[in-house]
């Protein structure tokens, strides 16, 4: 295994040298007297300091520790209360996560004192965090080595339902230690275990280049509850964790939280050492920058030209798949036409409706048999082992994507499992829909990768990543059932599918309305000093939300909110989840590309046959070189 910055030494000590260390900080100042005091009695007490030492030690999957009650707890409630009636929190949305979150708290020293006057309990909470008692309790259980009390980064968060955040290992610049302090709402009734919210840990093992991922499921889920405080040293390619969907809503239920970093020392700082070596190991976020997807090369590696007509073998072939409009030469030069001005473009109704009249049904069975579907789950995240058996398992690592894949099986297949699978293994790898998709693009396929995709609600996504240095072709069968309730009101308006004006003047419903993810969004290649995790979907909505629960609005109050821009420009194509919809992109190169998290929300799974092209351009047409 690769090597990982030095962990600092945690040998076994006794309880009176780690009281002992722990005293040597404190003063007779009344500031340091009163620090201690707010946290919960006994905190400090040799026994319980030795004993989250050793539970720390032997924790699994990766180190961490859980204080069961932190802060004195009249302190806590008084903290909650000036969170929701005088911060403003922001619904933020990115292919990673979906918080109501505040800004940074270490700017609430930044304010006038009328303003600091709202927050006292927050800022003693605060100052108690980062104080030098504190810190020195943290290093002595984790043997992080010193941490700063200058660097202050904590924020107030809250997920109310729907909100999630995605496997990541938290590495970034000098964080040491994460930590989450819980507030779940409303206060005095625990949470329950089936409103989701649970911190996940991931064990990890070697990918095929020796380099520690996560596994696909978590094998540790920590529900919040009230004061509770969990902690771990960040470490990259190990300290992979999630935050579980919530998924209750309405009457102030939230799972609110203090959550943020301890820093290492800082420069004149006690402890603060210059010049420290660069992990080996790559962040979550520095694997997400690019990827690099395995092609297969077609048995003719010489492509078909696009000027040459559709061979009428070819012809045969892809009728008994394809709606015949689209095998139309008249109707395939009009596409090509559009494609390469807009350099995407969607065809409805791919799929022959014979095929779809098979498809459609079993898919929906196939949700009903493996509990995916939303008349079972009731909106509740599934087990990880949902829908994973038979032809389908869970594809990871998880710090990049989950979904699930169709594989060779001796079971005997679903229909639905049985179209897929000649989808991806015939059809798409055809020489007759390589020469179609070459007509209909302008482009010359060289080699190719296909796979059908499930991404199960509460589960499944791929986080943003990029093609570094070469365009791809992207081709996407959307194969997700719509809701019932579109069809029947559609139906009852007298209108037909096939009419496109008379759809986008409907209200949307289901899929279409953004609320349950799925979407397929790109981006603009971004700065190298960025984080791509900061990238905002396009189908997200930005605006305040009212409190910790979002119960009603209010003013904010400057430095206690974060301001953003109205508009997010680097959002250049989102695609909601559809049925029987061929979707076809020329992804540039550094483009970014993701399929949002699917909500538990959702009425099923998202369907999809992806496939990718390497593909070259056309040289001796002028019109379109």
């Amino acid at each position: 295994m690769a090597h990982v910055r030095e962990r600092s030494p945690s040998p076994e000590i006794s309880s009176d040298s780690l009281l002992k260390r722990l005293k040597t900080t404190h003063s007779s100042s009344t500031s340091t007297v009163d620090h201690e005091l707010r946290f919960y009695t006994g905190l400090f007490g040799p026994e319980n300091v030795q004993q989250l030492h050793q539970a720390y030690a032997s924790s699994e999957p990766f180190k961490y520790a859980i204080i069961e009650k932190l802060f004195q707890d009249d302190l806590l409630k008084n903290v909650k209360d000036e969170c929701i009636k005088e911060l403003s929190f922001t619904e933020k949305e990115t292919d990673i996560y979906k918080v109501n979150q505040t800004g940074d708290l270490a700017s609430l020293s930044y304010l006038s004192e009328a303003q600091l006057a709202l927050f006292p309990n927050l800022l003693a909470l605060r100052d108690a965090l980062y104080s030098s008692e504190f810190r020195k309790f943290i290093q002595s259980i984790t043997g992080c080595g010193p941490l700063s009390g200058t660097k202050q980064d904590m924020s107030v968060n809250s997920y109310t339902q729907g909100c999630h955040l995605l496997n990541h290992d938290d590495v970034i610049g000098t964080r040491r230690v994460s930590y989450i302090l819980y507030m779940p709402l409303p206060y005095g009734q625990e949470w329950k275990k089936e409103w989701g919210g649970a911190l996940e840990l991931y064990p990890v093992q070697p990918s095929v280049d020796g380099i520690p991922e996560p596994e696909a499921a978590p094998c540790k889920a920590i529900p919040p509850s009230w004061n509770q405080f969990i902690f771990f040293e960040v470490q990259p390619g190990k300290s992979f964790h999630s935050v579980e969907e919530v998924v209750i809503g309405g009457d102030g239920t939230a799972r609110l939280s203090i959550s943020g970093w301890f820093h290492a020392a800082q420069e004149g700082e006690e402890g603060y050492q210059a010049g420290q070596a660069v992990p080996e190991l790559k962040s979550s976020r520095e694997q997400l920058t690019s990827s690099s997807t395995t092609f297969i090369e077609y048995p003719d590696p010489a492509p078909p030209h696009p000027d040459g007509p559709l061979r009428r073998e070819y012809m045969s072939y892809l009728a008994k798949f394809l709606n015949p409009v689209y095998l139309q030469t008249r109707t395939m030069k009009a596409l090509m036409a559009r494609f390469v001005a807009e350099s995407s473009i969607e065809l409805h109704h791919f799929l022959s409706a014979s095929l779809i009249s098979k498809l459609e049904p079993d898919l929906r069975r196939a949700d009903q048999a493996d509990g995916l579907d939303g008349e079972t789950r009731q909106g509740r995240v599934p087990p990880h082992t949902a829908g994973v058996s038979g032809a389908w398992s869970a594809r990871g690592p998880p710090h990049k994507w989950r979904y699930c894949t169709l594989q060779k099986t001796t079971e005997s297949p679903r229909e639905s499992d049985t179209i897929l699978r000649q989808l991806q293994d015939e059809v798409f790898p055809s020489d007759a829909f390589r020469a179609w998709l070459s007509i209909l693009t302008n482009l010359l396929p060289l080699s190719y990768a296909v796979e059908a995709r499930r991404f199960r609600p509460g589960l499944d996504y791929t986080l943003a990543t990029s093609e570094g240095d070469e365009s791809r072709l992207d081709v996407v069968l959307g194969l997700t059932p719509q809701v019932e309730v579109e069809e029947n009101e559609t139906r009852s308006n007298g209108k037909s599918k096939a009419n496109e004006e008379d759809e986008k003047d409907e209200k949307p419903h289901g899929w279409q309305a953004g609320d349950w993810g799925g979407w397929e969004c790109y981006m603009a290649p971004h700065d190298e000093e960025d984080d791509p995790a900061v990238y905002r979907s396009g189908s997200s909505k930005k605006h305040q939300v009212n409190d910790a629960s979002g119960s009603q609005d209010h003013d904010s109050d400057p430095g206690t909110g974060e301001q953003e821009d109205d508009e997010d420009e680097s959002t250049l194509l989102t695609v909601q989840p559809s049925f029987n919809t061929l979707l076809l992109v020329l992804r540039d190169e550094g483009v970014m590309r993701f399929v949002k998290y699917v909500s538990a929300a959702a009425a099923g799974s998202r369907w999809d046959l992806c496939a990718e092209f390497n593909v070259g351009m056309v040289q001796d047409d002028e019109e379109y070189s």
